[in-house]
């Protein structure tokens, strides 16, 4: 994969791994209480780690960097880059770092760039996706882990940080099944979303358009919705870590719920704030209501606020931009506590559907927009989404 962009266009290096063996398990794990009882009582520590290392691995690490790379068919460059893409820490030239397995894995990507199957922007591409989404699951998988053991067990986070490691390889085969299954049921509907039917919405977003908008040149037809905690910052400060997690656990739960029972797509969550999209603006629509329903129905959570917007956005990386993007979330800022706002192009694609009411509102500065007319999206006929 030679001649490939900057090293300054890849992300910086991670930490590199704990050694194992080093008795970094033991400090974690801290010294027991008189009269404490070790929850992890006659585990070796290491062993367990060494055990859940080679299992995770295929083996031991055998390896220099430079043997993976002239085994892949690479320059170290190139090599380096890959391991890089993936999110992996680096290594010198000494270091025994890799395995077997390792070096059979990492000659996927060439392969497929020397077959002509993928350019390297784009193979260097798909393997950072791989790494970056891989490493949220493993750590948000870690932590739910963490967590229920405290709670079921009544032990400090430390120690059953400790106990995890004895405890993973009966999880391993499972947890990898599971995330096998899901990723080809994602793609399966990733590629229903956004190539078989994405003409189809192209052509249905063409209703009350000129042609001129901002985001006429953007590939792919969604509403964008977006939903917040209203005075989230200030109740923060008043609460112990804790509880607020449990709060933004329970707002992101909710709103994820709502969205897929919804047939809509999470894009992502930062801390007060989902954004999510929808193929159809009826589908977005109904999400926006069922979420601000859910919300208020919830006494754990203070009063939400969301927004909605029919239009066009580029996907990329994940995420989704343009000024349809842009737009909801400005609207989401000037909602009122409990309310649910569209903009005027969007009420008119659904001003003739009884399943919703709308409500023209005075005219706004909005910024970046300048002068926009927000519109007030209520309940009309039927019940909406329903959550069993």
């Amino acid at each position: 994969m030679e001649g490939e962009a900057m090293d300054d266009e890849l992300p910086p290096p991670m930490p590199a791994d704990l050694p194992v063996g080093s008795g970094t398990l033991d400090e974690l794990a801290g010294p027991l209480e008189d009269g404490q009882d070790d929850p992890a009582a006659g585990i070796d520590y290491r062993r367990a780690a060494r055990a859940l290392e080679n299992l995770l691995l295929g083996g031991e690490r055998t390896l220099k960097r430079r043997d993976v790379a002239q085994g892949v068919g690479l320059s170290l460059f190139s090599a380096r880059k890959l391991w890089r893409a993936l999110g992996m820490p680096n290594f010198t030239d000494d270091d025994l770092a890799f395995t077997a397995e390792d070096l059979e894995h990492l000659k996927i990507m060439p392969k497929l760039v020397r077959e002509g199957v993928l350019t390297e922007d784009a193979a260097i591409s798909v393997t950072r996706a791989i790494g970056q989404m891989t490493d949220r699951m493993v750590v948000w998988q870690v932590e739910a882990l963490v967590e229920d053991m405290v709670v079921t067990h009544g032990i400090s986070d430390a120690e059953a940080r400790v106990r995890l490691v004895a405890e993973l390889p009966r999880l391993i085969e499972p947890l990898e099944e599971m995330l096998v299954y899901s990723w080809r049921r994602q793609l399966s509907a990733g590629v229903q979303r956004l190539a078989v039917r994405a003409k189809q919405g192209l052509e249905a977003s063409e209703e009350g358009r000129t042609g001129g908008e901002d985001d006429a040149p953007l590939p792919l037809a969604r509403s964008v919705g977006f939903a917040d905690l209203v005075s989230y910052t200030s109740l923060s400060r008043r609460m112990n870590e804790k509880t607020l997690a449990r709060l933004v656990q329970t707002f992101e739960n909710k709103c994820a719920e709502v969205i897929s029972v919804g047939g809509g797509r999470l894009v992502k969550t930062v801390g007060d704030e989902v954004l999510y999209i929808a193929e159809t603006p009826t589908a977005g629509a109904e999400i926006a209501l069922a979420l601000s329903r859910e919300i208020a129905a919830d006494e754990r959570l203070p009063e939400g606020r969301v927004a909605m917007v029919w239009g066009r956005v580029l996907s990329r990386l994940g995420d989704i931009y343009g000024p349809t993007v842009n737009l909801a979330a400005r609207l989401t800022a000037i909602a009122a506590p409990g309310q649910v706002l569209v903009d005027d192009l969007t009420a008119g694609v659904l001003g003739d559907d009884p399943r919703f009411v709308l409500t023209p509102l005075e005219v706004q500065n909005v910024r970046g927009f300048g002068e926009v007319r927000p519109v007030a999206l209520g309940r009309g006929e039927g019940t909406g989404i329903v959550l069993d």
